[in-house]
């Protein structure tokens, strides 16, 4: 039983779209998608340095781009369930059917214009919390005022806040967290402070015209599956203000009896925690295209959709 994930904000890196776009027609495909939406995806793919995409409005939809890119050069995939990290959920409702190619381009690229206009706002961030019990951690970070923005599993918080709160977390950790990290996002995704985001969606939201998953389709909101359309895009414009339980998603993959796993590009992050939360099911990363073949293999071996 094969999951397909599509990793979310953190995940890019200067230049990591260059060598798929390499594949044939692959640019050609990037460039009318960056037409439809009224971003520059090859540029920021290929040459824009890490501040620049380090931008939501520029990360998410150049996020949303790799995983399809990436997808639809491994072909079909075969895959029993899907789901993303964040903003990995429109790449997720694409691969499920839920939405086309440029309607999930241009949701995203309102979701990323929206969260960056209310990231600025008010100064905030995202750090990772390393070690540590959940629950205990998670109750300090109530107490600092911070939230609990990513459970996601194997371990891993990420707490969100203003730059004040997260300041105060790295004098005062968790007891057992070994390590707090600062995220590369540009506001506390999430959260209460993404409220003004969630309106902003919602209307975008109106404009589409959701199909039900053709395959199972796994939601950050609880780690269930969700079978209507509608209710899928209902939660991807919530989600943006309420906490990614990606510990529920893998509990889920778990109880669907998944035996393999394959995150798209830029792979590493999602596969890095399951290795942690779900011994035994085999995992792959798309980083580049020398990973499609053993892509591919897996996908013979796991896939029975």
């Amino acid at each position: 039983m094969l999951v397909l994930v599509a990793p979310g904000q953190g995940a890019q890196t200067p230049g990591f779209l260059t060598p798929w776009l390499e594949l044939p027609g692959a640019a050609d495909r990037v460039a009318a998608w960056s037409d439809a939406i009224g971003l520059d995806l090859v540029h920021y793919g290929t040459q824009a340095d890490a501040d620049a995409i380090r931008d939501t409005a520029v990360a998410q939809p150049l996020l949303v781009a790799a995983g399809l890119l990436s997808a639809s050069a491994l072909g079909d995939t075969g895959a029993d369930a899907v789901a993303g990290h964040s903003v990995g959920e429109i790449t997720a409702a694409a691969f499920a059917g839920v939405l086309d190619e440029i309607s999930a381009l241009t949701l995203v690229r309102r979701r990323g214009l929206a969260m960056a206009e209310a990231a600025a706002i008010t100064e905030t961030g995202m750090s990772a919390l390393l070690g540590g019990d959940p629950d205990v951690s998670t109750a300090h970070l109530l107490k600092l005022g911070l939230t609990p923005a990513n459970v996601n599993g194997a371990g891993q918080i990420v707490a969100a806040g203003t730059m004040e709160q997260l300041a105060a977390l790295n004098e005062d950790m968790p007891e057992g967290v070994r390590k707090v990290i600062p995220l590369k996002v540009a506001g506390a995704f999430h959260t209460r402070h993404m409220a003004p985001a969630v309106e902003k969606l919602a209307e975008a939201a109106k404009a589409l015209s959701p199909a039900d998953p053709k395959i199972t389709y796994v939601s950050n909101k609880d780690g269930r599956p969700v079978h209507s359309g509608d209710e899928v895009v209902e939660r991807l414009v919530g989600q943006v203000a309420n906490p990614v339980r990606w510990d529920l998603c893998m509990e889920t993959f778990k109880e669907l009896g998944a035996t393999a796993l394959i995150e798209v590009c830029p792979g590493g992050t999602l596969t890095g925690l399951a290795r942690r939360a779900l011994p035994g099911v085999k995992t792959l990363a798309l980083k580049t295209p020398d990973d499609l073949d053993a892509a591919r293999e897996l996908i013979t071996e796991h896939a029975s959709a």
